[in-house]
């Protein structure tokens, strides 16, 4: 067993808990006289990882650099870390919570800069703040198709079982309260309290059995009842 292998063990026991050095497994040249160690680990719950101590070798005398425990290739450790703002979902944000948006967040322009009906994406500025009612950032045309298309396909849209049973579509609603701006054509918002989707945006194709042109449903005549059933009881007293 060479020194570097007889040095790493005796550091690697002296620092961790006895028992926890399996066999050496293997050493990794990494050049300029320095070398890593390899053992296996006996933790409880690390299986698959493994002691690497770092050794510097030189003229035959080895020098103890550091002791980590790592992981194998078959060693169960945490999925690789996501930024939180690749990990958030809908629904997610609580009371103080903040998420502001990317800088180059294609759904939003400047308020005074892409507008509706312009060919040329430039609209006048004073229109521009009318429609952006003073705002830093509006909705891009982009930004508009998104929310459009996540509607649509969404629970308010017209291809949930609610709506494929509706007696009536959302447009045709008295319920209905309309939008303004470029999604005019396609949704409104449900006013209706007694509807699922009550304060919430749907699409214009959508529909429950909340429609205002609902009706009871009557019968002509009268539910025919079912026959009596008598039940007789008899008292036979008995003669003394």
């Amino acid at each position: 067993m060479s020194t570097s292998i007889t040095q790493a063990r005796a550091a690697l026991e002296s620092s961790v808990e006895d028992g926890t050095v399996g066999d050496h497994v293997g050493t990794t040249d990494e050049g300029h006289g320095l070398v890593t160690e390899r053992f296996a680990c006996l933790l409880p719950g690390y299986v698959g990882w493994y002691w690497a101590v770092s050794v510097s070798v030189l003229d035959g005398d080895a020098t103890i650099n550091d002791v980590v425990l790592l992981p194998g290739d078959a060693a169960i450790v945490a999925p690789e870390w996501t930024p939180y703002r690749e990990r958030i979902r809908p629904g997610d944000l609580g009371p103080g919570d903040v998420l502001p948006p990317d800088e180059d967040d294609i759904r939003l322009v400047p308020a005074w800069s892409a507008g509706d009906g312009d060919e040329t994406g430039v609209v006048d500025r004073h229109f521009a703040r009318e429609i952006g009612l003073g705002r830093e950032w509006v909705l891009s045309f982009e930004g508009r198709e998104d929310a459009a298309e996540r509607w649509y396909e969404g629970e308010s849209g017209p291809d949930t079982p609610i709506a494929k049973q509706a007696p009536g579509i959302c447009g045709s609603c008295g319920f209905l309260v309309s939008l303004a701006g470029d999604l005019a054509d396609r949704f409104g918002v449900c006013a209706n309290k007694m509807a699922n989707a009550d304060g919430r945006v749907v699409a214009l194709t959508h529909g429950c059995g909340a429609h205002s042109s609902t009706r009871p449903k009557r019968s002509n005549s009268a539910a025919a009842l079912p026959d009596p059933v008598l039940d007789t009881m008899h008292d036979e007293a008995e003669e003394f």
